[in-house]
């Protein structure tokens, strides 16, 4: 690696344009481990594994994730690129920590100067994991792409110095993750771990509320009493609040649109 590449780069500032709402994520614990703390490597690891050496599985995502993010207007862009298919037994994914929030114009910069700088046999896929989730806004159900990573990007590639030189030096990029001065790989079981958790067929309740929270009821037979949440049913949307009939405290199945923060 040349020396002029060991100095730190200063991360260039993206152009904001007119905000829009961003999408709020909510990491939901599970066992996928968490990346590692990112590493600001000097230079790559460009010894490969020898060809018959086991091919990093591919990972697909069963619908496409659009994803919207503050400073891209009303575009929705893809949350998984396919530059190009290849099975070379060398290609790996890697993790690649992203400046917060800009994950998609990342992922985007990073698809263009791949195609640019004719890369596109060393550079193969790129990947923001996300599930689908249920919010409630303006009393209505939502579904959204939910970021399982926020601030990281999963890059499949070739490492070599080019590879990694491109994939360095796109702006918002701030490093890959890895041990030391080495991205590390992710290993065949953490990939089949994330596409499996991308891939869960039924979309989740995104909960705004806790346990033991006080709310009030906003539609039904119930409306206007206050209460505080017993149960709650992520899978299903449903809450149970106790509320106080007759001087006792009665538990009340409802749904998440018919409750509200007090």
């Amino acid at each position: 690696m040349n020396d002029d590449l060991k100095k730190p780069k200063e991360e260039a500032e993206e152009e904001i344009g007119e905000p829009t709402p961003a999408v709020e994520v909510e990491t939901e614990t599970s066992d996928i481990p968490a990346p590692q703390e990112a590493t600001d490597p000097t230079s790559p690891e460009t010894e490969q594994e020898e060809e018959g050496s086991e091919i990093s599985p591919p990972m697909p995502a069963p619908t496409e994730a659009k994803l919207e993010e503050r400073g891209i207007g009303s575009k929705k862009l893809s949350g998984h690129i396919v530059i190009s298919k290849s099975e070379d037994p060398r290609a790996k994914w890697y993790v690649v920590h992203t400046t917060s929030g800009h994950e998609v114009r990342v992922a985007e910069s990073l698809r263009q100067r791949i195609e640019t700088m004719g890369l596109t046999e060393k550079v193969f896929e790129l990947l923001i994991p996300t599930q689908d989730r249920v919010v409630i806004r303006s009393g209505r159900k939502v579904t959204i792409k939910e970021k399982i990573f926020p601030g990281y990007l999963l890059v499949k590639m070739v490492l070599d110095e080019d590879a990694w030189l491109a994939v360095r030096t796109t702006q918002g990029v701030t490093g890959f993750v890895g041990a030391g001065n080495k991205p590390t790989p992710l290993s065949n079981a953490e990939v089949e771990n994330i596409e499996k958790f991308t891939s869960a067929p039924a979309a989740r309740y995104k909960v705004r509320f806790s346990l033991g929270e006080a709310v009030k009821i906003t539609d039904g037979p119930f409306a206007e009493f206050l209460g505080t949440i017993n149960e709650m049913d992520e899978d299903k949307g449903k809450v149970k609040v106790m509320v106080s009939i007759f001087g006792r405290e009665t538990p009340v199945e409802l749904d998440f649109l018919q409750i509200a923060k007090v």
